[in-house]
Formats: C-alpha cells, sequence, structure tokens
C-alpha cells in the first residue's frame, strides 16, 4: 500500500480534487505535458488604472516597467521577510494576479493601504474568476495565462547565485477563467488532482507561500532571487535586508529536497524537525509520494548542516538533494 502524504480535512487544499482514482498516473501525465488542475481555491486580484505598473513597480519586489508579460513577484515586510507570493501577468489594460489559497483578503487590505492618490482600481475577483492548472508555458487567445519563471528550468540561462541545479524542470502555467466556464475548461484535458501538482512542485524543489516560508524567511533562502526579485530598481519595502544578504553575507538557512527512506510506509509530517545527529536543524514543510523517485519531502534548514550527511526527517532517514547553496 503506497503512504499518502499530509492532505487531510484541514489541508489549505482541501476544497479541490485530490486525485482522480490514479494519483501516480496523474503524475506521469503532468510530467509528460497534459492534464488540467482545478486550482479554484486559489485567489484572484486585478488591478486596473493607467498608474498600475509603476504601482506595483513600486510596493513589490519586481519590475512592472520593463515589457514582461509574465511575472512572479514578492512582497515583503519592511525586514525582508516573504509577506506574499504573487503570480502576475497583464492583459494591456488589466493586471491579474493570483494568489495562495486563504491570503487574497490579506493582500487586498495591503494594497488598498498603498493606493494612496494614484490612479489604480484594485478588486477581488475571486468569486467571478478561477485559476486553471496547466503543465507548460501555454497560450490562450481567451484567458489570460501566467507562466511560471524560467529560473524554474534545469539548464536555464536565467541563473540565481543561490541556486546551483534545479532537481527538475518547473514548467506550468495558470489560466484565469471564468468560474461559469470552469468545468469547460478543467475537461479540455486529462484530469489532475492537487496530490500530483503539488508532487510535480516538490519535484522540481519549487517553495510555496505558508508550506516553506515562516514569520522569518527572506527570497535568498527559498532560491527566489533570480525568479521573484530584480535587484537593479528603485526602492521598496525589504529591499535593505535583499541587498545586504545578497551583497554581503548568506542566507541563515536554505531550501533542501529530502529523499527518503522508502523501505517502511512512513512519511514524516509537514512540521516535523529535521535532525542532524540528534539535535533539531529545521522542519519538513512539504511531502510527497513520487511516482518515480518514491517519498520525497522538502524541508528548510540550517545553512551550517553540511550537505553531504544523512538527516532524519521526523522519524525517517533522508539523503539531501541541495538546491541553495
Amino acid at each position: 500500500m503506497t503512504a499518502i502524504p499530509n492532505m487531510d480535512e484541514a489541508s489549505i487544499d482541501a476544497a479541490v480534487p485530490w486525485h482522480y482514482g490514479e494519483p501516480l498516473k496523474e503524475q506521469r501525465e503532468l510530467v509528460a505535458g497534459r492534464g488540467r488542475v482545478d486550482l479554484s481555491h486559489h485567489g484572484i486580484v486585478t488591478v486596473s488604472g493607467v498608474d498600475r505598473k509603476s504601482w506595483l513597480h513600486s510596493i513589490t519586489t519586481q519590475d512592472f516597467e520593463s515589457p514582461q508579460a509574465h511575472l512572479t513577484s514578492l512582497i515583503l515586510s519592511p525586514h525582508g521577510h516573504i509577506e506574499h507570493d504573487m503570480h502576475v501577468t497583464d492583459d494591456g489594460e488589466t493586471t491579474w494576479i493570483s494568489c495562495e489559497p486563504g491570503t487574497v483578503n490579506d493582500l487586498m487590505t495591503y494594497l488598498e493601504s498603498m493606493k494612496f492618490m494614484l490612479r489604480v482600481e484594485i478588486t477581488d475577483v475571486s468569486s467571478d474568476y478561477a485559476i486553471v492548472g496547466a503543465p507548460g508555458w501555454i497560450a490562450s487567445d481567451k484567458y489570460p495565462v501566467w507562466h511560471s519563471s524560467d529560473a524554474f528550468v534545469v539548464g536555464s540561462a536565467v541563473t540565481d547565485k543561490y541556486v546551483a541545479q534545479r532537481p527538475a524542470d518547473w514548467k506550468i502555467s495558470e489560466l484565469f477563467v471564468p468560474r461559469a466556464e470552469l468545468a469547460e475548461v478543467l475537461a479540455q484535458d486529462v484530469p489532475v488532482g492537487i496530490w500530483a501538482w503539488e508532487a510535480h512542485r516538490i519535484r522540481a524543489g519549487v517553495p510555496r507561500l505558508n508550506f516553506e516560508t515562516d514569520h522569518k524567511t527572506i527570497p535568498h533562502e527559498l532560491g527566489l532571487i533570480a525568479s521573484s526579485v530584480h535587484l537593479n530598481k528603485g526602492c521598496y519595502r525589504g529591499q535593505e535586508t535583499v541587498a545586504r544578504v545578497y551583497n554581503l553575507g548568506k542566507p541563515p538557512r536554505r531550501i533542501v529536497q529530502l529523499e527518503l527512506d522508502g523501505s517502511t510506509n512512513e512519511l514524516p509530517l509537514i512540521g516535523d524537525a529535521v535532525l542532524w545527529d540528534g539535535k533539531a536543524v529545521g522542519r519538513v514543510t512539504s511531502v510527497t509520494q513520487d511516482y518515480e523517485s518514491g517519498p520525497l519531502a522538502l524541508a528548510v534548514i540550517k545553512r551550517s548542516v553540511p550537505t553531504d550527511v544523512v538527516l532524519t526527517a521526523g522519524t525517517v532517514s533522508a539523503s539531501q538533494t541541495v538546491i541553495v547553496e
């Protein structure tokens, strides 16, 4: 019997289908470039108005003034800690933002507080629109589409100072579709559940807000500089920490992928301590059963932990795949 990850009724993803009967087969479909995933529990915000790009440029980590159709951008605390992770696309008149489940109200509150006298209109359209996930970078003449960053592609020319090599590719798209058309769009390809979608992310070592992040996470620890932070732009909240760590120091923690001992049916739980020589050095942040590699996890651990030592995740032995050095 295959052990299952931590997907219970309290899960943040409990509102969407976990799988459609064959979760490992669904993982293979995603890797092969097929499938549609119900991500309708994610929040969606639109920003319109002539000042929208310059305004977003000034309050987030990304460069909204360059002609890029797809961006991943962070909102940081004054001390540089990650508060929001936004997937952004612009259709020429409106900027579309998707955010993690349960975060849209806080995101709206922050954006409204920063509006001042600028010509922008911010709207929570989560009740009217939904996100559909798809593998690969797809195009649509009908719907706004966000693409993941080149930085998450193995061998990409977009490199991160802290990431030597990604464990696997993470090329995905998110379609912003009217909720009235959600079922129709999901039926356009093989149905894939959130378990396979999460396994795809964990296999590639991609961090997720409120899984790999906590109240003190900075972008460098998760390898998010190349994908989500523009280092040569004007001031924004948290920029001082970003620049100081990037130029003068190393982040205190790092994300790792853990290849778990599969000889038992046991998996660690999200939040379990990661131990080295009996001492806690971090925590388990995501767990999955991968169709090819078996049980995998992500963890955030102290940077001082040697990269070649065997760790214990909960009670399960685990070897490291380095993501952030």
